[in-house]
């Protein structure tokens, strides 16, 4: 697994990341999502099922995470990364994430609803300034 810097560790503390899917057209779909830095160093997000990122990542598991450092916008991390898919049915990572971000996450999700857990593992990692 490619290895984040160090030089830029402080924008994976940032609450919000664009991803970038393919969508079903083959263009790009952009999403500012939150996230979550675990302890194994790998990026986690809790996504409901029904999204159309959770779609797009099921049919092509490459994407695209792109952080921005609002102080200073010349300065960037890209982290192109392949995509694991797991189920949370008992929604034991999404208390896990609301509890770190402070904000309930299932508050979003209508009756019935399910999440997945995507663990994004890092292939390519491009930094700027």
């Amino acid at each position: 697994m490619t290895t984040l810097p160090e030089s830029h560790r402080d924008l994976l503390t940032s609450r919000v990341v664009m991803l970038a899917t393919i969508g079903s057209d083959g263009y790009p779909q952009v999403t500012a999502i939150g996230f979550m830095l675990d302890d194994d160093d790998t990026i986690k997000v809790s996504l409901n099922t029904t999204r159309q990122k959770v779609k797009n990542l099921r049919a092509h598991l490459e994407c695209t995470l792109f952080f921005l450092d609002l102080a200073n916008p010349l300065r960037t991390l890209e982290i192109r990364a392949r995509a694991e898919i797991q189920p949370d049915d008992d929604f034991v990572f999404a208390t896990r994430y609301s509890q770190q971000r402070g904000f309930d996450v299932r508050r979003m999700d209508r009756p019935g609803e399910t999440r997945v857990v995507v663990t994004l593992r890092p292939v390519k990692v491009t930094r700027r300034t």
